[in-house]
Formats: structure tokens, sequence, C-alpha cells
């Protein structure tokens, strides 16, 4: 018996073979969970629109994905930095059971800040994150109350992927 939809977004200048979005596909298909990686590599090409490429256009096609996916039942958005960004502000817009946020992008320049509906949320972030402080992602869990591991470990977590799957697996069991 399917549970849901896990959509896992990768982050900028990374694709939808990323070896932590593959983990978290292992760890959902295993709890009986069907899963997507959507492709946005064509959108981070775009330096023409902004030096992370088209956050919009990225925006909009998660929103689609999500409408499509949440239509057809329980919904998880999962994301890595950029992707964890446009996994929170698609919460607000489409009914979602959860979200999992691996070193969540708390701003965006001129674009809204991060933000999320108000369901279970689970963040893993590295203490040692080169590009998002550490406190900045404490200071945003906290009055959301999310689930919070802080690992040493840069912005990749690349030292963390088997964590990261096992708090993913975490979030969805207890969903």
């Amino acid at each position: 018996m399917m549970r849901g939809h896990c959509i896992l977004s990768h982050g900028f200048e990374s694709g939808p073979d990323a070896t932590k979005v593959t983990a978290l596909a292992e760890v959902a298909e295993r709890l009986g969970w069907t899963h997507e990686r959507p492709d946005y590599t064509d959108l981070d090409a775009r330096r023409d629109v902004s030096s992370l490429g088209d956050v919009v256009a990225r925006l909009e096609r998660l929103r689609g994905l999500a409408q499509a996916a949440a239509a057809r039942g329980p919904l998880v958005l999962a994301g890595s930095s950029l992707g964890g960004y446009i996994a929170g502000r698609i919460s607000l817009e489409v009914p979602v059971r959860g979200l999992f946020l691996m070193a969540p992008a708390i701003a965006m320049g001129p674009l809204p800040a991060l933000d999320a509906a108000t369901v279970p949320i689970s963040i893993i972030h590295g203490w040692d994150d080169e590009l998002i402080p550490a406190k900045a992602v404490v200071d945003w869990a906290l009055p959301r109350r999310a689930r919070l591991l802080l690992v040493n470990d840069a912005h990749r977590l690349s030292d963390h992927v088997a964590a990261s799957a096992e708090a993913f697996g975490q979030l969805l069991a207890h969903l």
C-alpha cells in the first residue's frame, strides 16, 4: 500500500541523481512512498536571469508537480539548499503532510525569505556550512518548532548522507 508521494528537489548546480536525493528516494521507496526527483539543471544554467539561475521558474516547476501530486494523495516535499527553499515556499500554496530540508537557503536576495506551511518540518544542517550560517537556520527553525539536526559538516553535507536519509525516514515514519 502506498502511503503517499515525495518530491525530492536537488540543490543549485546539482542534479536529480545527486547522492542525497538518491538516498532519500531509496528511503521513501522502502517505506512505501512513491517519489520523483525533478531536474532543475536547465533552470540553474540560466545565469542571464540571476547568479542562481531562474529561481522563479524553479518555483513554478515544483508548484505544477506538487499540485498534481497533492490531487492524488498525501504529499511530502524535500529539498537541499535551493531545493529546500522552493519546497518550503511551495508548501505555503499546496497541501503537504511534511517538509524535509537539507541545508536550506533561508534568504534569496530580492525574493521572499524562506517560509513554510505549519506542518511537521525536519531539517539537517551543517555547523560549518560556508553558505548558510547554522545560526540563521536555528533562528528560522525555532518559531516553527522544527526538528533540527546539526552535524559537523559543511554545506553539501557530504559526510552525512546516511544521517540525512535516516532523518528523512523518521519524518516519513511519523506522518
